[in-house]
């Protein structure tokens, strides 16, 4: 079970707290996506449910096994991508990766065809021959993400998993992400990219100063945190007097000559009556559709609200 737990998790460094009372759980098939500015306390975060960092108040678990006391159960559970790779700079890659097989107790032979099977997915079967020290920045995030897949583990920790990356080489990460999170990995992404953040994830969880202020669905935080789904109706006639046109309960936000915009609680009830009522009336609809809201307008309000530092 790939299930993470995390159940009132803190961390001190001495007079200071890092992560303050983190409680969040990722599913079988999950993507979380911890957002937050620097310092926030998502690595500290990712460290402790990796069995890095020993926590100093709470409990977690990784595909069943305790952070603290079994330890070395959750390493061999996790794929971790950090900020920081490591790499042995004077190796080639499959040096490397052999290297890294034995650590993992894989079969050589083994070890060998995922890494070249891995190697040839993410472009860098080209590069056989160079050593890691002349890598391009991408290719060594790549390389990094390569060593954090080469047991297959049932859990994913990916820290800016596209940093540094080309727009193709970040489209085929996030791709395999979503294939990753199909075989019902559980996976926690920490990224300042919102935009990848709302593509990938599931649910969202926003720390700040060591504490999380906000967790729920992308959809669930958008209706929390700004409100109810914008629509917008375009005609193919002018519209006088649109609010005439709308239910009660309704918001008219806005209105031009052959569109109007409006909120509403239950679009689902809502816009098919409004389509009707034109209809009746011979007004042509050209589109009803909801105006997009990102994830950036979520975060931006977490930030205005005073719950968020800025960087």
């Amino acid at each position: 079970m790939s299930r993470i737990t995390c159940e009132h998790l803190c961390k001190r460094f001495g007079d200071f707290t890092a992560v303050h009372d983190v409680t969040l759980t990722v599913e079988p098939g999950e993507v979380l996506a911890l957002l937050g500015p620097n310092g926030a306390g998502k690595t500290t975060t990712i460290r402790m449910i990796a069995s890095i960092l020993r926590p100093t108040q709470g409990t977690a678990s990784v595909a069943g096994y305790d952070v603290v006391t079994q330890a070395s159960q959750v390493r061999g559970s996790v794929g971790l991508l950090t900020e920081h790779h490591g790499l042995y700079t004077r190796m080639r890659s499959l040096e490397y990766l052999r290297f890294f097989g034995q650590v993992y107790g894989l079969a050589p032979e083994l070890a060998e065809m995922r890494a070249r099977s891995l190697l040839e997915l993410y472009g860098l079967d080209q590069a056989l021959g160079l050593r890691l020290g002349q890598y391009s920045k991408g290719m060594r995030q790549k390389l990094a993400l390569v060593r954090a897949l080469l047991h297959e583990p049932s859990v994913l920790l990916l820290d800016e998993p596209t940093s540094a990356m080309d727009p193709a080489s970040a489209h085929l990460v996030r791709s395999s992400i979503e294939q990753m999170r199909n075989s019902q990995r559980a996976i926690i992404v920490c990224t300042h990219n919102l935009h990848e953040a709302e593509a990938l994830a599931d649910r969202i969880a926003i720390i700040s100063q060591g504490r999380i202020v906000a967790y729920d669905s992308p959809q669930e935080l958008k209706k929390h945190l700004i409100g109810d789904p914008v629509m917008e109706l375009k005609l193919g006639a002018p519209l006088d007097g649109a609010r005439g046109y709308l239910p009660d309960g309704l918001e008219l936000i806005s209105a031009g000559e052959t569109w109007v915009r409006f909120r509403t609680p239950n679009p689902d009830l809502t816009n098919p009556q409004i389509l009707r009522t034109l209809h009746s009336l011979g007004i042509p609809v050209i589109t009803l559709s909801e105006i997009e809201r990102s994830l950036e307008e979520v975060y931006l309000q977490v930030v205005r609200s005073g719950l968020v530092g800025e960087d």
